[in-house]
């Protein structure tokens, strides 16, 4: 089905796991990704060369072009040549806005290694930590690019002694955040290095990068370079011919980069939880192209022509077009349509895809992100845990009150094309709530749905998200069902931090444990938890835990899953606000059951299991936690005074204020409920000369004087009563 014959070339290449290589790029926002894919595009003969850097060719949506910023996650195929040989690379180029992390999160999971792009001139940011964070996690090797040295050059005029010292710094930064981020056995082995050609350099928006090996290879100094900028005759222009960018990244990349077979030895063990010695396992391990079909979506793209496109990663097997395949998290069968390969926004049609490509299906109906297809029921990847969570909910409505069904359809395929972004669509009460990472998250999302989607819609004002949980342990407290048969004995505690950190961190499956209950276990009492208490938890559960200590209850086995599934509903509207709990751990110590199953069903059980949660939350002291950002700002000095009035205002925390040169960096807390309106606020407070970004996010207990008035708010807004 494919045309030209560079996709002649990449279908021959799919077949050659060997020769592929999956990548990212991922970086800051505003450190020049989007012009450096274009480079690499142009490079491969995509767009043209004039166009490259200014065509923004993976910026798809008019919204991205218009504020300069990559909002969705790009997936491009491109075939490079590197000692005689070519190579398929398939590329995905990410946002670098901290709100739509949840695409870099997705990203990782289709691809083997990533290329960190830093600008020269502002090093290390916040979100350079957090994509790095997130490659990491899911095993992505990475490789550094040091973009902007242009503007060393022209505008901070460095000495090649002072400009080899900035990238020093900037890899050494690099390196002990991969140190200090990986796990230990990749700690060492994926630092990055300048002798072996795992770092370039360079200015993606003039188009040319170096390597220290293609520098000795091609006679090029640092000398040279500043000497071409100094030159009256613009010698700049020739570096693009001397030293091309896509050249000298792509050869880093296919030296550096894993291919899929390899890849795959070590990553599968980390995202897939199935038993490795089995069929399946060895697959996917090998990256069999003839064993079994194993898909993950990591994006669903709405095609006006073909419907929803699942965008992914095969990491065993072959699909083709007209195959009946299974979604092992919906638990249904579908038949595919239509199998292909991505370059930029076109969509190339294949008879088949093979293991180790990064593909896009078409025909699996109410796919979702996160989603394993196969052909015969598997144990389903992990899911996509991301960084931070939604934190801000606006309500959501039709202009005109006849467009609601539209709505309710556009809001279910917002939630599959933009990871992060939770809806909640309640059909009895017709309120239809969307949360994201900020308001311009929301403000974005927002424009889409109008704009693309051409419906017109209204927001009410943003709401924060709150979380429930308890101070102390609670005593032992006795509850019976309805009927007066069953008596069940509870408890309630806080969940310990290093346990609370290994589920945020992912390292604990939020699950109840059946299968994997002993893997799970094993990695409990390695961070510190007693085998006993290991051997008592049952579930783990949106942050928080439930164990069984009874001994020996014969008749226990029957309910507890209807116990567990009482607590669930606990944990998903807590009993002071009705706010999902957080860092609670939930215990049964004893019970006394009914024979006869007609009195222990679930209409016994939930009722008394909802007494329990509440009756001992109270006496635990049940307090009310906020989402608290933690901020880095960036302004001239002469603002350090504003700044610190403008932060104590919205109830925030200096965590530290350092100068660098005219510039000081602020970082601070502050609370999301106190954070609505913060960038207008931060522009007319520095006349518009500031700029921040997230670095980190948590929940903190909100303060004691402030509790009784945000449970009451929450209460009236949810038209629950005043009395608890």
């Amino acid at each position: 089905m494919a045309t030209d014959k560079s996709e002649a070339k990449i279908i021959e290449l799919m077949q050659q796991p060997e020769r592929i290589r999956n990548i990212a790029i991922a970086a800051h926002i505003d450190h020049g990704k989007t012009t450096f894919s274009d480079n690499l595009l142009s490079g491969a003969g995509m767009i043209s060369e004039e166009l490259a850097g200014k065509q923004l060719a993976l910026d798809f949506h008019e919204d991205e072009k218009e504020r300069g910023i990559t909002i969705d996650a790009a997936n491009v195929s491109m075939v490079h040549e590197f000692e005689g040989k070519e190579y398929l690379i398939n590329l995905i180029d990410t946002p670098g806005h901290v709100d739509f992390g949840g695409d870099v999160t997705r990203a990782m999971r289709a691809v083997d290694g990533c290329i960190v792009l830093v600008c020269a001139v502002e090093g290390i940011m916040p979100q350079t930590e957090t994509v790095l964070r997130q490659a990491l996690r899911e095993r992505v090797k990475p490789v550094l690019f040091i973009n902007k040295v242009d503007r060393l050059i022209r505008e901070v005029k460095l000495t090649p002694e002072k400009m080899q010292e900035r990238f020093v710094k900037v890899i050494s930064e690099v390196n002990s955040l991969i140190k200090k981020i990986a796990e230990e056995e990749f700690g060492d082995k994926w630092r990055v290095n300048v002798q072996d050609g795992s770092v370039a350099f360079g200015s993606a928006f003039h188009k040319w990068a170096l390597s220290v090996p293609f520098m000795q290879e091609k006679g090029i100094s640092f000398k040279d370079i500043i000497e071409a900028y100094n030159d009256e005759n613009e010698a700049w222009k020739e570096l693009a011919h001397r030293a091309p960018l896509h050249q000298v990244v792509l050869n880093m990349v296919i030296k550096h980069h894993p291919n899929p077979i390899d890849a795959q030895k070590y990553r599968i063990e980390k995202i897939w939880p199935g038993d490795l010695n089995s069929k399946v396992g060895q697959d996917l391990l090998n990256c069999d192209k003839n064993g079994e079909p194993a898909f993950v979506c990591t994006k669903v793209v709405i095609d006006k022509n073909a419907g929803e496109i699942a965008a992914g990663r095969l990491f065993s097997g072959t699909l083709a077009q007209g195959d009946s395949v299974y979604m092992n998290l919906a638990k249904k069968k579908a038949t595919l349509q239509q199998v292909s390969v991505y370059r930029g926004l076109r969509r190339i049609q294949l008879d088949k895809v093979y293991a180790g490509n990064i593909v896009g299906l078409v025909g699996l109906k109410g796919i979702d992100a996160g989603e394993t297809v196969s052909k015969n029921e598997i144990e389903p990847f992990e899911s996509l845990k991301h960084i931070f969570e939604p934190v801000v909910t606006k309500s959501i409505e039709p202009v005109r009150a006849v467009d609601l069904p539209k709505l309710v359809e556009v809001l279910r395929q917002v939630a599959k094309e933009y990871s992060g972004v939770k809806i909640e669509i309640n059909e009895e009460t017709g309120e239809n709530l969307i949360s994201g990472m900020g308001e311009l998250h929301l403000e974005v999302i927002e424009n889409r749905i109008k704009s693309e989607k051409g419906l017109e819609v209204k927001t009410g004002p943003p709401i924060v998200v709150y979380r429930e949980t308890v101070t102390k342990a609670s005593p032992t407290v006795e509850v019976r069902t309805p009927n007066g048969h069953n008596i069940f004995f509870f408890s309630i505690e806080p969940l310990e931090d290093f346990v609370f950190d290994a589920i945020e961190r992912g390292e604990l499956p939020e699950e109840r444990l059946k299968k994997r209950a002993e893997q799970v276990r094993k990695k409990l009492a390695e961070i510190g938890v007693s085998t006993e208490e290991a051997r008592q938890y049952r579930e783990i559960y949106k942050g928080n835990v439930f164990e069984d200590r009874t001994r020996g209850i014969v008749l226990l086995g029957e309910v507890i899953d209807s116990i567990m599934d009482g607590w669930r509903l606990i944990v998903d509207a807590g009993p002071l606000a009705k706010e999902p709990l957080m860092k609670t751990k939930f215990i049964l110590w004893d019970a006394k059951i009914h024979v006869d199953h007609m009195h222990r069903g679930p209409a016994q059980i939930y009722p008394a299991v909802r007494k329990a949660v509440h009756e001992t939350m109270k006496l635990a002291g049940a307090t009310m936690l906020e989402p608290v950002q933690t901020m880095r700002i960036e302004a001239p000095a002469e603002f350090m005074g504003a700044l610190t009035s403008l932060i104590s205002s919205k109830r925030g925390e200096l965590l530290d204020v350092k100068q660098e040169g005219e510039t000081t960096i602020v970082i601070a807390k502050i609370p999301v409920a106190e954070m609505i309106g913060w960038s207008n606020d931060l522009r007319s407070s520095t006349q518009g000369r500031a700029v921040s970004s997230l670095v980190d996010q948590q929940f903190q207990r909100v303060p004691r004087e402030l509790q009784d008035n945000v449970i009451k708010k929450i209460r009236e807004r949810k038209g629950l009563s005043e009395n608890q």
